[in-house]
């Protein structure tokens, strides 16, 4: 079927009518647009943002040639519980504000005006643990088609061989007849073939492939080489991308191509910052090639499946996925979530998510959920035989898995941390009395929320040793037992001794903390049912406030409630810049050698900082400190070595070997100038060295894009205090006003978590001396930036 665009010609309003309808283009995200509010239900989880139900509408005209076409509207994600009307009558309705979802026209479009109405509701509050966003956030497509056409996502591709290179393509269409196929390298035909497609009872007729490619290139990680599968059915035409690659487990961990891969992965949430929920290709791009060039070779989507943009972004760029589909299954984490629609509709939500990602090469991992602690109950262990038996059935050729929070379900099984509605009900009728007299109520933390505020005050070695007790083992085996691969929340120091008590199984660090890389490679080397670790989280993200963030108070003048944007636990921030922690990946997961030099904040050295277990430093980094000549500089070195040497300004500031680690920590006096890393082998040879300089004293504010850009994409451009040659200077700050020219401003801010303005703001407060603006050109632009003092304008040609 033929896709065209339904993303412009829209308007959105409150559906109460207290706000006019205001023309918006698809991705929106409604929900960023709203006042943030102490009294908001939302809190801390949705950044205290007020939330509405929306009514977007879109009047179109219907040419008279559509009258006898087949036609399918696809949204690929409203959030939620989504109300599809076409000239006022209810089409459809699809509660879950993750999954793509179709609404059949064919034969609802005489020719001549129509109003498409789509209603998305996010007035009931808390409806989710992190920042969803609300409104029509993934594009719009209308697919058109004559009798005879291709079923939309009518086409599979599967790699059968891989000795030789051979795949089978399966085509379903609308009647039968002729189908041809070919398959291309770029404008080359490697293979084509002709077959009938033939009805099968009820179902679609279908055709079905098979060609052996002997000189087709593998996809994998480093080589992510693609192909295109041209489907023909009369005037009907589909093509779709796809890699030769196989796919196993079992004994000898996660193979493709019949080679061992360690899944070196990170867990994503769905926002991308400034843009709120807003899903655009380069924005989903961008996010992916920070991710691997920082040493990730795979991406969690949590804790709902992905876009297609970011699997068309995995496939280009070599990162493996673990689609994810949801946060909990029929026990409650927040009292407006998707519980009451679970049991009638994930059948049909995982069905979406397998039709989405069935030929995309980077797919390598279904996950049921994520911390789902009814895994600790005999229905729940049912439910996840259940899961894994329905994607079997939908896909056999990718396993599953589930995130289990080892500690939480023994927690929770025993009473602690456990939702019910009688305890929700009590904290409603607080939070109005609170309201009433303009106070907060306290909320008694449930689910997820429990296990991290715990986290959080006790550390992350009262988790990981948590998850050591027997009753944690007996709480799980059960479950893990019904899927493929056993996912364990923050379980490492389970890895050994389940390995060796299961011999059978195999074993995922769904999700673990960034000062757990290190050993993880290491155990993992050694042993293959080891299979993966995702670290939370690869990328900052909105909401869920404050559980990753060091903050100091410049910055964030109270370490909780409002005021507090971001969760603060990225090993890569808001702007996509990476932290320390993430020179530490790069190191521990032997993408690089090392080394690396990260500093902390000198300026707040021997200041106390909001708290969080999944923090392992607040190193940056930077030398440029000046003002803050005799403080104690805390000093890490980054490094796989027999030992590494810190020189300051030519002088040793001490030697430390590395034994079991990566990472040495130096506390010096600081003093400007030059501050030198020098790595050794065991015979004491140096095998690398790298420096960072102290900037020099006067000041200049710099406008810096990522890219050149292009006409209708993105472009992220960097503001920074700098000296004259470049060097960040973090201790400036600064408010600074950007105006765009020949191009829209859609975001503009800081990495902060702590952010009390808006990214919809022409003014930003500055971060350790940056900021970042995400512009949309139109033409030939010229972006300004001034903060009373310094004074910044690039003229940015289209490229």
């Amino acid at each position: 079927m033929h896709a065209i665009s339904f993303n412009t010609g829209w308007t959105c309003r409150h559906i109460d009518g207290s706000n006019a309808p205001q023309p918006v283009t698809i991705p929106h995200d409604a929900m960023l647009e709203e006042h943030r509010d102490a009294l908001a239900p939302s809190g801390k989880n949705g950044c205290w943002f007020a939330g509405f139900d929306y009514l977007y509408e879109k009047a179109f005209i219907a040419p008279a040639d559509w009258a006898d076409k087949a036609l399918l509207l696809e949204f690929e994600g409203v959030y939620q519980h989504a109300e599809v009307m076409l000239d006022g009558e209810k089409l459809a309705f699809r509660p879950y504000g993750y999954t793509n979802f179709y609404v059949d026209l064919t034969g609802k479009l005489t020719p001549g005006e129509h109003t498409l109405s789509v209603i998305a509701r996010n007035s009931d509050q808390p409806n989710s643990r992190w920042y969803s966003g609300a409104g029509i956030y993934r594009p719009v497509t209308l697919w058109l088609g004559g009798e005879k056409h291709i079923l939309v996502n009518g086409v599979k591709i599967r790699t059968t061989s891989i000795v030789p290179a051979t795949i089978s393509v399966t085509v379903d269409t609308s009647l039968e007849g002729f189908v041809n196929v070919e398959v291309l390298d770029g404008s080359t035909v490697l293979a084509s073939a002709t077959a009938a497609s033939r009805q099968q009872g009820a179902e679609a007729a279908r055709a079905e492939f098979e060609f052996v490619l002997p000189q087709a290139e593998l996809w994998g990680v480093d080589h992510p080489k693609l192909y295109t599968c041209r489907v023909s059915f009369g005037s009907d035409q589909v093509e779709e991308s796809f890699g030769v690659r196989s796919l196993t487990w079992g004994k000898d961990g996660i193979c493709i191509n019949g080679e061992r891969v360690i899944i070196q992965g990170a867990c994503i949430h769905h926002d991308h910052g400034f843009l709120g929920a807003k899903c655009f290709p380069e924005a989903e791009e961008r996010r992916v090639r920070l991710l691997k060039e920082n040493g990730y070779n795979a991406l969690r989507s949590a804790h709902n499946p992905c876009s297609k943009a970011l699997l068309d972004a995995c496939d280009r760029l070599g990162m493996l996925v673990m689609d994810e589909y949801i946060d909990h299954w029929y026990i409650h984490k927040t009292e407006h979530d998707y519980v009451q629609y679970f049991a009638d509709w994930w059948q049909q939500d995982l069905t979406d998510m397998v039709e989405k990602d069935y030929n995309h090469p980077s797919v390598i991992l279904y996950s049921t959920g994520n911390e789902v602690s009814e895994t600790a109950q005999p229905k729940g262990i049912a439910l996840t035989r259940q899961m894994t038996d329905f994607l079997h059935h939908l896909d056999s050729t990718r396993p599953v898995t589930c995130g289990v929070n080892i500690f939480f379900n023994f927690l929770s099984s025993i009473g602690f941390g456990v939702y019910s509605d009688k305890k929700a009900k009590k904290e409603a009728e607080a939070a109005e009395k609170a309201k009433a007299k303009k106070q907060t109520a306290k909320k008694k933390a449930v689910g997820s929320q429990f296990f991290n505020d715990m986290a959080g005050l006790l550390g992350d070695e009262f988790m990981k040793r948590g998850a050591t007790l027997h009753g944690c083992d007996v709480k799980t085996r059960g479950a893990f037992a019904a899927m493929d691969i056993a996912g364990y929340n923050y379980g490492i120091y389970r890895y050994q001794h389940d390995l060796k008590k299961y011999p059978e199984r195999l074993i995922l660090g769904s999700e673990t903390f960034c000062n757990d890389a290190y050993r993880f490679r290491e155990l993992a080397k050694k042993e293959p049912r080891l299979v993966g670790d995702f670290v939370w989280a690869g990328m900052d993200y909105m909401g869920e406030v404050g559980v990753g963030s060091w903050e100091y108070r410049e910055y964030a003048p109270q370490f909780e409630g409002l005021g507090w944007m971001l969760a603060g636990s990225g090993r890569i921030d808001l702007t996509g810049k990476p932290l320390g922690e993430a020179l530490y990946t790069r190191v521990a997961l032997e993408k690089e050698i090392g080394p690396y030099i990260a500093v902390r904040p000198v300026n707040h050295e021997g200041e106390k900082h909001s708290p969080s277990a999944w923090k392992m430093t607040n190193a940056m980094d930077s030398w440029s400190w000046r003002g803050c000549e005799g403080r104690m500089a805390f000093v890490e070195v980054y490094a796989r070595a027999a030992k590494v040497e810190l020189l300051l300004n030519g002088k040793s500031a001490g030697t430390k070997a590395l034994k079991n680690t990566c990472l040495a920590h130096f506390h010096i006096p600081y003093e400007n100038g030059e501050l030198t890393a020098v790595s050794y082998d065991r015979a004491g040879r140096e095998i690398g060295r790298k420096t960072l300089v102290t900037a020099g004293e006067p000041t200049q504010l710099r406008i810096e894009p990522e890219a050149a850009p292009e006409q209708g994409k993105l472009c992220w451009v960097r503001l920074r205090y700098t000296d004259e040659n470049g060097i960040l200077k973090p201790m400036e700050r600064g408010h600074i006003q950007v105006t765009v020219t020949g191009g829209q401003l859609l975001g503009l801010g800081s990495a902060c978590p702590f952010y009390p303005e808006s990214y919809l703001d022409a003014t930003s407060d500055t971060y350790y001396g940056e900021a970042l603006a995400i512009v949309l050109p139109e033409q030939d632009m010229t972006i300004t930036a001034d903060d009373g003092k310094h004074h910044a304008e690039t003229r940015l040609p289209i490229a």
